[in-house]
């Protein structure tokens, strides 16, 4: 999987205890290895795991891998970015998009 650095990856396993039982807001991405557009968001996953740590959680989660997840939140695009709060998600967005575009996104349920 194309990982981006500083964030981290999760799986079927303990996506509960990782996401669903987070503190802070989660930002998911649902990648694979065959998406390029998941490929191009990896610098920004990056800047955006350092520059927001203290308000947002991100993580990658590699859909080829995790069919679990994948299925019970209807994922069917690559990438699709999910942010969970308090256990439940609140927002979903698909595609590859800038970095001011995803803050932009965010920026209400931060």
């Amino acid at each position: 999987m194309i990982r981006a650095a500083g964030v981290a990856e999760v799986t079927d396993a303990d996506f509960d205890s990782e996401v669903i039982g987070a503190g802070l807001p989660v930002l998911v991405e649902f990648t694979a290895d065959w998406c390029p557009p998941c490929r191009q968001m990896a610098p920004v996953l990056t800047a955006l795991a350092a520059e927001e740590s203290d308000r947002l959680k991100v993580v990658q989660l590699n859909v080829d891998m995790n069919p679990l997840t994948t299925n019970a939140y209807r994922v069917l695009s690559m990438p699709t970015f999910m942010v969970f709060r308090d256990g439940e998600p609140v927002r979903s967005m698909v595609g590859a998009r800038p970095k001011r575009r995803l803050l932009e996104e965010l920026a209400d349920v931060l």
